[in-house]
Order: structure tokens, then C-alpha cells, then sequence
């Protein structure tokens, strides 16, 4: 099952939150998110754990639990959407444009 972690310090790392999610059952992978530009946490991430049973005993019990002096947010991670392509139109490009003067 794929957990949701929210509400996460920024100095919380990938084997961090695999130690924390441990005790509960087998962890098959940990990422925290990472902002693109500068490379820092986004404050989130993900956990996936191999037993079900243990992935719902784990959510029930760490939602709300104090990590790193804040109290994260575990819940099941919902499926990534789809995104559609929405090109096309004419929204106002950055072109240049003559003036009429």
C-alpha cells in the first residue's frame, strides 16, 4: 500500500521516515519530495509498505504523531490523476506585437 506523509520538517530524510514506518511492517520504499530548483524537501512524501494490514495499523497510528516537533499527516496515498493535454487556443503567449504609433 502507498502512504501519504504530510506536515513533514524539512529536515526529515528518506531514511528517516523508513525508520519511523519500520516497526509497523516491511517498508519496500520512502521518497520525500523535493522541490526541483532548490533541491529542499516540499514538506511530504510517500511510503510504501508491503502489508496491508501493517500499511492501515501504521496510518491509524502515526496520523497525528509529533516527527521533528510537527505532527504529521499519514493517510492512504489516492492514485495519481491523469492529466490531459490542454494546448491548443490562443490563452496570450508572451509574442511581440507591433505598435500602432
Amino acid at each position: 500500500m502507498n502512504i501519504y506523509v504530510s506536515n513533514l520538517s524539512f529536515n526529515v530524510k528518506d531514511e528517516d521516515l523508513k525508520e519511523f514506518f519500520a516497526p509497523y511492517g516491511e517498508v519496500t520504499s520512502v521518497r520525500i519530495i523535493n522541490d526541483k530548483v532548490t533541491g529542499k524537501s516540499r514538506g511530504f512524501g510517500f511510503v510504501e509498505m508491503s502489508d496491508e494490514a501493517a500499511s492501515k495499523k501504521a496510518i491509524e497510528e502515526l496520523n497525528d504523531a509529533v516527527v521533528d516537533g510537527r505532527n504529521i499527516k499519514v493517510v492512504e496515498a489516492k492514485p495519481k490523476e491523469e492529466r490531459s493535454f490542454r494546448g491548443g487556443g490562443n490563452s496570450g503567449g508572451g509574442g511581440y506585437k507591433k505598435s500602432r504609433w
